[in-house]
């Protein structure tokens, strides 16, 4: 269903006689959500022949080269991005997802915390094309981790919460590393936390 949702999508914005930068980009996005990487850069690249300052379609471009595991040319892509639109909450969380896939976790908690005083749920948001859509199991604990801590740091208990909840279901997190961790502090103290502990007894 989801499939066919996009493939029409391709077909709409492929009868606009004159598409814009926008139309580009977006049928670059139905094109990588069904995995056919060559067209979906073909279309990026048309966006920004039309629109070389288009963010947008620099932050597509960029969870694409993170697909392809390219990761130090998708960062450079998330930074001309966020050059253009700085305030870009989804740019910054998947510049964050990236920089912890190279293993720079204190940039990427920076990244995060960014992203989230910009859109306190943006970590839940997951539509469109995403800097870990094809990421390990562990990677996504570590992301899940980080964002986890970044959100109680930034007093968002139930986000905080969510994400250690993903942290321990990938395997990641472990009832001793939490309750030893300082950034958890305030969230210790919320019956919410206690019952995830407890689950995981």
């Amino acid at each position: 269903m989801v499939q066919q949702q996009y493939q029409a999508a391709i077909d709409a914005y492929s009868k606009v006689e004159r598409p814009s930068a926008s139309s580009w980009n977006k049928m670059g996005i139905a094109y990588q959500m069904l995995f056919d990487t060559k067209n979906a850069m073909r279309c990026y690249n048309e966006s920004l022949k039309i629109d070389p300052n288009h963010s947008g379609t620099f932050n597509n471009l960029a969870t694409l080269e993170d697909s392809r595991k390219n990761f130090a040319a998708a960062e450079r892509l998330y930074r001309q991005a966020l050059k253009i639109d700085p305030n870009s909450a989804r740019t910054l969380k998947n510049l964050g997802t990236n920089l912890t896939l190279q293993h720079r976790y204190s940039e990427s908690a920076e990244m995060y915390s960014r992203a989230l005083a910009l859109d306190p749920h943006i970590l839940d948001k997951s539509s469109g094309p995403t800097a870990g859509a094809r990421v390990s199991i562990k990677d996504r604990g570590q992301e899940s981790y980080l964002s986890a801590r970044t959100c109680a740091r930034a007093g968002l208990n139930d986000c905080a919460i969510a994400q250690l909840r993903k942290a321990f279901d990938e395997g990641f997190a472990t009832t001793k590393q939490v309750a030893a961790d300082e950034d958890f502090e305030a969230l210790r103290q919320t019956p919410e936390f206690e019952r995830l502990l407890a689950e995981q007894q």
